[in-house]
């Protein structure tokens, strides 16, 4: 049921044999009942990304149990199987493939990085399968790359960069001549971003001058030269479009080299992770301006509480923003199913997903994650706080707070530059 190949590591090994038990105990059916909706998940559990991978997996072990628990309605059986992406675009796709060709899955879903999703959705679009996206952010997606069978259900970068426009107008536009770098990781993830944050900004009319553009390799070690022609072009605003392992080590080289001091640091879609927060214990710069696509501190719902303190019984510690993303795709997978006539009927299902609407853990209250039916993005509050002393969720000594939330609009605006 899960493909788990070639792993070096006992720790690992364990791990996901625990993962395999889990997710199996949740399927109520034998792999011969027809009806079982067939999942096939991509994540790395080793490697760069590997812990969104690995909070993926716990997150869609809690979803499985909430669909499973539910009075309000009579879900789909789900049977979820697992392919270890390691974080490599050409293994990605050889999964995906498998689950496609040797275990006739009914839809794709996760995949973190940007650059190995849009191999994997050209494998969905070829065959024809269902690939909801869970915890990547690239607009290409649901751009020029768009096609009937991919879905996203957690914020991309073009959500990111339009709530991020408005934090900087409402809080710089009284500043004259105001001066904006941008560092990021050199793929299509950081571009985009970019992209998307120069059109949000002159779309606001906000007045502003590139001072630098900065362009690392994806997991660089060494963000010293970086961080010393960022201080020496004298910006307002450093925005900084890296997430995970990458963004926690652009702090702690750019902090002891002043950048801290000179401008005023913000990341708007991946940056307040919490892992990220965890990561950088005490040596977290106060008053940084932060986002990510979930939080365990906001909303404060009954069910984020469920959920970010249900992954905290289970693993031992709170979740990344990953978690979220990938607990967002079952039950938009079950929901879908659950509307339709039989998993079969792909145009209903398609029909469901473009007009699916979900309460979800990171909506706040009065407000339920809806589905723009002609980006297949799912529209979501973002939140952009500031890191402020806060340990009220061990092992974080920093968290996010004075809050900026930004309502998405009715439909996701179209980009050109």
């Amino acid at each position: 049921m899960m493909k788990l190949r070639n792993q070096n590591c006992l720790r690992l090994l364990l791990y996901c044999l625990m993962t395999f038990q889990l997710l199996t105990n949740a399927v109520a059916a034998t792999d011969t009942t027809t009806d079982v909706v067939k999942v096939g998940c991509l994540y790395p559990l080793i490697g760069p990304g590997g812990l969104y991978g690995r909070d993926s997996v716990a997150a869609i072990k809690i979803a499985l149990d909430d669909l499973k628990n539910s009075t309000q309605y009579d879900y789909p059986t789900l049977e979820v199987l697992l392919g270890d992406t390691r974080s490599k675009s050409l293994r990605a796709v050889h999964i995906a493939r498998g689950f496609i060709k040797d275990d006739n899955v009914d839809f794709l879903c996760g995949v973190v990085s940007s650059k190995i999703a849009l191999e994997v959705t050209e494998v969905a679009k070829e065959n024809e399968v269902f690939f909801i996206g869970t915890d990547h952010a690239s607009p290409r997606l649901i751009d020029e790359m768009l096609h009937p069978y991919y879905f996203r259900v957690s914020n991309g970068t073009r959500q990111s960069m339009q709530a991020g426009a408005k934090y900087i107008k409402q809080n710089y536009s009284h500043k004259p001549n105001l001066k904006i770098a941008f560092i990021g990781p050199d793929y299509d993830y950081g571009y985009q971003a970019w992209e998307d944050l120069r059109f949000f900004l002159k779309k606001e009319k906000v007045p502003f001058e590139i001072v630098g553009e900065y362009w690392p390799k994806l997991f660089e070690t060494d963000y010293s030269i970086y961080v010393h022609e960022l201080n020496a072009s004298q910006p307002d605003i450093v925005v900084n479009g890296h997430w995970g392992q990458d963004f926690v080590t652009f702090i702690k080289q750019a902090k002891p080299l002043g950048l801290f001091d000179n401008a005023n640091i913000m990341n708007f879609d991946a940056g307040g992770n919490y892992a990220t927060l965890v990561a950088m214990g005490d040596d977290m710069p106060i008053g940084l301006v932060l986002s990510a696509r979930h939080h365990v501190n906001w909303p404060e719902t009954e069910k984020n509480r469920h959920f970010v303190e249900t992954f905290r019984e289970r693993v031992g510690r709170y979740p990344s923003y990953a978690a979220e993303g990938a607990y967002a795709g079952i039950i938009a997978i079950a929901e879908s199913v659950r509307l339709a006539s039989n998993k079969n009927d792909k145009d209903q299902i398609r029909h469901n997903l473009e007009n699916l609407v979900v309460n979800l853990p990171e909506d706040p209250a009065g407000f339920s994650s809806h589905m723009d039916p002609v980006s297949h993005q799912i529209l979501q509050v973002q939140a952009i706080g500031k890191t402020v002393l806060n340990n009220e969720y061990k092992p974080a000594k920093v968290l996010l707070g004075d809050w900026f939330i930004h309502f998405p609009s009715k439909q996701l605006p179209a980009v050109s530059n």
